[in-house]
């Protein structure tokens, strides 16, 4: 054989290759109004920049008929490419080979690509679309899920990890997504769930379809497994994409700046911010509006939406340096912080830590949430670990105490007593044991019961009490608070302390790990 001979024949191995289970199966995937592998990973790679591995490996079973399957590649395609001219490696199931059920050689490619992500420092990103572990390889399949989950633990913190569900992830499937730092999803195409329909009904008797167990609606609002729902592939690839941006490559590394084109005047002051917060405590209003205003060109990348929404958390930029932010939401459930607040809080501010992002607060937050449901259901524990992420942080951390910043609350959010670098008050701050009229009921009963008007006393007493207490300076008058501004201020000083923390040094106690509650 020739050389032209050889090149036309590997011309036609690498055609077959890239037309996985074949054009019919391609078809039908389409049909379903469904991208294939290769084509997800062309919206999500700069053009041109992908480079594939590995693209000949075939599993190397014979049983049940596999060897009758005439296919030249695996299930899944992985390799190396570009967003936004950075690094990142990828693998992408196939469903149209086997259904992009894993086996033995599946895994090995997986594995390889996050071997290579440890070593050169790039983050990982995964496109799961399969029916799960393949049957005909039995314990080898989960052996190969095995040997992925223990990458992504070792990769955790050390590389980003990102897990796009383009479409079913069940059983044990499941874990490796679980175990990165952000899953995406596509509603009414993706699902996750460890047990399918059938066998719920097996089980409880209890008719329901794969969207109602494990939809991309249920995991973005009630479970939280899901941290960025989309409504179409081509939506959760771009989101993707747009994540990328405010992420390190590493844990060695600082996340990049935004391009100096784009940048917004670091010394914009916005009026509008001296007016939002009520005069009346007890009346809500929307702390994203807050932080729209403060942050650069009012870009607000949120995660988890939909999720516990009495606390915010997500990406965004001051003066061109990518910051995380969590702020408590007046809007719902008046900010408190609840089970799923806590953790949710916790997660995102482990996250911000492990890769070197500075973490920005907005307090608004009149303590936890009070009841039997949330005692039973380990309200404590799920606080300790918010207050334990925050204290175990030492990455910059800036608050804001906007309004109310009460008892326990007061202490978990980023206070100055947890090593926050910088806390600043707006003259509507109130820092206090609880609120003003919970504290005049206890510390005046016996004068409130002999009182002749009891009601117009406690008006006169809770009066008093907001006058003494219900402010910033008697924080501000011991240090707690460094200062007191006028809300438009916030940006340019927000931005200010973040230059001043640029080389900011701080470390934990030698030791292999903490026992964070969990």
């Amino acid at each position: 054989m020739n050389e032209t001979s050889k090149i036309q024949k590997l011309n036609e191995i690498k055609a077959q290759s890239r037309l996985g289970g074949g054009q019919a199966r391609i078809d039908a995937h389409h049909k379903k109004g469904r991208l294939t592998a290769r084509e997800r990973l062309d919206l999500l790679l700069d053009r041109g920049s992908f480079r594939e591995v590995d693209p000949f490996v075939v599993h190397r079973t014979s049983d049940f008929g596999l060897d009758e399957q005439k296919i030249v590649s695996d299930s899944v395609v992985v390799g190396w490419g570009t967003i936004d001219k950075r690094l990142v490696y990828v693998y992408s199931q196939d469903f149209t080979v086997f259904g992009g059920s894993l086996g033995e050689v599946h895994a090995e490619k997986i594995c390889k690509i996050m071997d290579m992500a440890m070593k050169n420092g790039a983050p990982v990103i995964g496109l799961n679309d399969s029916g799960g572990a393949r049957i005909q390889e039995g314990v080898v399949a989960l052996g190969g899920y095995a040997d992925i989950f223990l990458r992504n633990t070792l990769a955790s913190g050390v590389v980003p990890q990102i897990s796009a569900i383009m479409g079913p992830c069940a059983g044990g499937a499941v874990y490796s997504p679980a175990l990165t730092d952000f899953i995406f999803m596509t509603r009414n195409t993706s699902y996750m769930f460890v047990t399918g329909p059938d066998v719920v009904k097996t089980v409880t008797h209890e008719e329901v379809t794969q969207e109602e167990l494990g939809g991309a609606g249920v995991h973005s609002e009630k479970s939280g497994v899901c941290h960025v729902a989309a409504d179409s592939e081509a939506d959760t690839l771009y989101l993707i994409r747009k994540l990328m941006g405010y992420l390190p490559q590493n844990n060695m590394e600082d996340p990049p700046p935004a391009p100096t084109a784009v940048r917004d005047d670091p010394l914009r002051m916005d009026e509008a911010l001296n007016a939002l917060v009520p005069d009346d405590p007890n009346k809500p209003y929307d702390i994203k509006e807050a932080i729209r205003m403060i942050v650069d060109n009012g870009v607000f990348f949120e995660i988890h939406e939909n999720y516990a929404a009495n606390i915010v958390v997500g990406f965004a930029r001051l003066g061109g340096q990518s910051v995380g932010i969590v702020a408590n939401q007046p809007a719902v459930l008046a900010g408190v912080l609840d089970i799923d607040a806590s953790e949710k809080g916790a997660r995102f501010v482990r996250f911000c830590d492990s890769f070197n992002i500075p973490i920005i607060t907005f307090e608004d937050v009149p303590g936890f949430l009070p009841g039997t449901f949330q005692e039973h259901h380990g309200i404590i524990r799920s606080g300790a670990k918010l207050l334990y992420a925050y204290c175990e942080a030492t990455v910059p951390k800036l608050t804001v105490i906007t309004r109310k910043a009460y008892g326990g609350a007061y202490c978990v959010m980023s206070s100055k007593h947890i090593r926050g670098d910088l806390n600043l008050a707006w003259p509507s701050a109130e820092i206090a044991v609880m609120g003003p009229d919970g504290a005049v009921n206890i510390i005046f009963r016996k004068e409130l019961e002999k009182a002749g008007d009891p009601v117009q006393r406690k008006a006169e007493l809770v009066a008093e009490y907001k006058e003494k207490f219900a402010n910033p300076y008697v924080a501000a008058s011991r240090g707690y608070v460094d200062d007191v501004i006028e809300p438009k201020e916030t940006r340019p000083r927000l931005i200010n302390a973040l230059a001043m923390l640029s080389n900011k040094r701080d470390k934990n106690p030698a030791k292999k790990h903490g026992n964070i509650p969990l």
